[in-house]
C-alpha cells in the first residue's frame, strides 16, 4: 500500500461548532457544511496543505456509515501534530487556538528531545500539537 492519505475525518458532536472553530476560529479555508441533502452526509471540508484536506463529520454519522456502534470518544487515541517554523510561532497558534475556543492541556515549553510544543484540545476534545522541531528546519515558514 503507497501512503496517499488526502483526507483526515474528526468525529464532531456539533458540527456548525466545529466549521466555526476550524473555519473563523483557526482559518483554515473552507466552503462550509456540504451533503445537508443527504441523510446522514452533512460535512465540512477544510484545505490543509497541498493534496491534504482536514473533514469534520458527526460521529453519529461516521457511526451509521461504517456500521460500528458509537462509542465514548477518547483524545488519547491520536495526536493531530502541526509542525511549524519556530518556537515564536509555537506560541502564537497556541494563543489563537485558545481564542477560538480550544482548552490548552499543556503550555509551549522546552522539550526533553529539544523541541518547543504545546497541546491543545478542540471543543469535540480532538488533542493538537503544535511543535517546532529543530531538526526539520523545512518545516513551516514563520507566520
Amino acid at each position: 500500500m503507497k501512503p496517499r492519505i488526502t483526507v483526515l475525518t474528526l468525529g464532531v458532536d456539533d458540527l456548525e461548532r466545529a466549521l466555526k472553530f476550524y473555519r473563523d476560529g483557526l482559518g483554515f479555508p473552507s466552503e462550509g457544511i456540504v451533503g445537508t441533502e443527504f441523510e446522514h452526509g452533512a460535512v465540512a471540508f477544510f484545505d490543509l496543505q497541498a493534496g491534504l484536506k482536514l473533514a469534520v463529520w458527526q460521529r453519529k454519522d461516521i457511526a451509521h456509515d461504517t456500521k460500528l456502534n458509537q462509542t465514548m470518544p477518547s483524545p488519547t487515541e491520536f495526536t493531530i501534530g502541526h509542525n511549524v517554523g519556530s518556537k515564536e510561532e509555537v506560541d502564537s497558534v497556541m494563543e489563537q487556538a485558545q481564542k477560538a475556543g480550544a482548552a490548552i492541556t499543556v503550555k509551549a515549553h522546552n522539550t526533553f528531545w529539544g523541541g518547543y510544543s504545546g497541546y491543545f484540545q478542540d471543543p469535540d476534545g480532538h488533542l493538537w500539537e503544535v511543535v517546532w522541531n529543530p531538526q526539520w528546519e523545512d518545516i513551516g515558514d514563520s507566520n
